[in-house]
């Protein structure tokens, strides 16, 4: 049996291609005849750069910009072909924070601009910026403040973006840049396709995991409506970009990104297409995928969701493994999905404070028993007795034999 193997990373716990490794040891020991083919994929976030560095070669270049809380980071760019590639989580990465202190209402994207003027100084034909795994939640304010937008209150005074959104609520003028300009197409390639604003948006939907309280998250809710209210107003072309599915990526680094010319797309198509994974489907009999945590948002341009609906398409089954599993729509709608079966190494573990300790250990023994067991036909948590423990979101504990 061919197996495809494209995971994208677990949170901070695993890289990609670690993943991916973890996957084929486990599932060699399983199923020791099968020939295996690691993929390992990006949506945008973390291992953006990475992965592309594998399957586009090129030039990386390495510089330090301002990190989410005002200190200095080490940041790369993937140069290759006339494309300058960026990864946005070097300059505003949750993983730059430490858990005990997150709190995006004091967390900035000035590094992401930092990283923009740097690729502009490249004169490429395009940039294209990897969004996901932020700590941040400002809308690309302090992006654009750090290529010379200037922000302003009532009585014409700055106000102080680059340190957090928080002055936002003060906005009443956004002046665009004299001084930042780029020749080249700029593409946001995103990890999720949620708007700015609203329930499903960069503040309601996302910001507690970076650490926003309930009541920050009204807050941040409330400065990005003010940014897209004002600037929408006092920039050509920018109203309306709150709506633009995408906009909400990264804490709204999508929407910033829009707000300077750009346009966005998929971070899992833009990868998927690079790797060629479509041709790799042809003869395939099964395809691996999974991230840290399996939830309803994956099914939002994650990388699971772009994998599991190209293997639909060529009728080969695609289960996840994953670190947790989370996600509550019917089986029935994961399986027109494309997804076969999820599966989850905190079951494997046996909590989820285990499955952190030695991720690398219970992905590979979960591969093991999915591909000694068979499950990922069908008898794991989406199809067969476990459908109402998916439906419950607990997970693939049907599986264990």
């Amino acid at each position: 049996m061919r197996v495809l193997v494209a995971p994208d990373s677990f949170g901070g716990t695993l890289s990609a291609p670690e993943a991916a490794r973890a996957m084929a040891e486990g599932w060699r020991r399983g199923s020791p005849g099968d020939e295996l083919e690691l993929v390992p994929l990006s949506d945008g976030g973390p291992g953006f750069v990475d992965v592309l560095a594998v399957s586009l070669g090129g030039e990386r270049v390495s510089l330090e910009v301002t990190g989410p809380r005002g200190e200095q980071v080490r940041a790369e760019m993937l140069v290759s072909g006339g494309t300058v590639y960026l990864e946005t989580a070097h300059a505003c990465g949750l993983h730059l924070v430490a858990p005990e202190v997150r709190d995006p209402l004091a967390e900035s994207t000035v590094g992401v601009g930092e990283l923009l003027r740097a690729a502009a100084e490249l004169a490429p034909q395009s940039v294209v910026a990897g969004l996901g795994g932020s700590a941040t939640n400002d809308g690309g304010a302090g992006m654009l403040a750090a290529l010379g937008y200037r922000f302003t209150d009532a009585a014409g005074r700055p106000i102080a973006v680059e340190s957090g959104p928080g002055p936002l609520l003060a906005l009443s003028q956004v002046v665009s840049s004299s001084s930042f300009g780029l020749r080249g197409d700029l593409v946001a390639a995103t990890d999720v396709d949620s708007p700015l604003l609203g329930p499903l948006g960069a503040s309601l939907m996302f910001s507690r995991q970076k650490g926003a309280t309930d009541a920050a998250a009204g807050e941040l809710e409330a400065c990005l409506r003010r940014l897209a209210e004002v600037a929408g107003r006092d920039l050509p072309g920018v109203a309306g970009a709150e709506l633009v599915p995408g906009a909400g990526s990264a804490g709204g680094l999508g929407y910033g990104l829009l707000v300077l010319g750009g346009r966005v797309e998929s971070g899992s198509d833009l990868v998927l297409a690079s790797v060629r994974f479509s041709e790799r489907l042809v003869g395939a009999d099964l395809v691996l995928t999974g991230e840290g945590s399996f939830d309803d948002q994956s099914l939002h341009g994650k990388v699971a969701s772009g994998v599991a609906r190209r293997a639909r398409d060529w009728g080969v089954p695609c289960s996840v493994l994953a670190g947790r599993v989370s996600v509550t729509a019917t089986p029935s709608l994961l399986e027109a999905e494309g997804i076969t079966s999820t599966h989850a190494t905190v079951d494997e573990a046996g909590s989820l404070e285990a499955s952190l300790a030695e991720p690398a250990r219970y992905l590979a023994q979960l591969a093991e028993r999915v591909a000694f067991t068979g499950c990922w036909r069908g008898g794991g948590t989406v199809a067969g007795t476990e459908k109402t423990a998916t439906a419950r979101g607990e997970g693939g504990r049907g599986f264990r034999p």
